[in-house]
């Protein structure tokens, strides 16, 4: 238990000091964090709901600050460049995130033209019939999702690399809270990206 905990904090570690630096992007974070705990409480109350939330709140937020406001030049705090981070990445990296936003901004057009997904899901008979199909739609592609890349990894590294990325996705909204709750206030004060201080005390 004790190795697991202590991979689980290297990789909440390198997310942070690789990815996060612009303080919009933890901002977007953080809201991305407060919609994914709402998710997770309508989970238990309506799954397709939960998915809409998911996506639409916390995922687009999510992603947003990754793609459009995280320096992508080279990393002087870390010493590495995009290219290198982006072959490192434990996760879903730029490129495979376009994949996957590109399944999840597609799907609604499948649900269009395969209402039921060949008799998997209820014929919706109005708009909200139809969200809630989406939603579920939605679901299984978040879990699908999920399950891919921890597979991926243990066929990559080991079995324990993907738990613990696994274990860390679920957590991320916990994390993330605690460690981006003042980036609001920074960005408030100008501060457009993050010193890192706590990365070059570490170095």
């Amino acid at each position: 238990m004790q190795s697991f905990l202590r991979a689980l904090k290297i990789q909440r570690w390198d997310d942070h000091r690789y990815y996060h630096h612009s303080r919009i992007n933890q901002s977007l974070h953080l809201v991305s964090a407060l919609s994914f705990l709402a998710s997770y409480v309508m989970v238990f109350r309506s799954p397709a709901a939960a998915a809409l939330i998911g996506w639409l709140g916390a995922m687009v937020s999510r992603q947003a600050g990754h793609f459009f406001f995280e320096p992508k030049d080279y990393d002087e705090v870390n010493h590495a460049t995009h290219q290198h981070k982006e072959r490192i990445k434990v996760g879903y990296n730029l490129r495979r995130k376009v994949v996957l936003l590109s399944l999840w901004g597609l799907s609604p057009l499948l649900l269009w033209a395969a209402p039921t997904l060949m008799g998997i899901l209820r014929r919706p008979t109005n708009a909200a019939e139809f969200l809630r199909n989406l939603g579920e739609l939605w679901l299984a592609l978040g879990i699908g999702a999920l399950l891919f890349r921890t597979i991926q990894l243990a066929f990559l590294k080991d079995l324990r690399t993907g738990l613990v990325w696994l274990t860390k996705i679920l957590t991320d909204p916990f994390h993330d809270i605690m460690l981006y709750y003042r980036a609001p206030l920074y960005l408030l004060r100008g501060e457009l990206i993050d010193p890192m201080t706590e990365v070059t005390q570490r170095a």
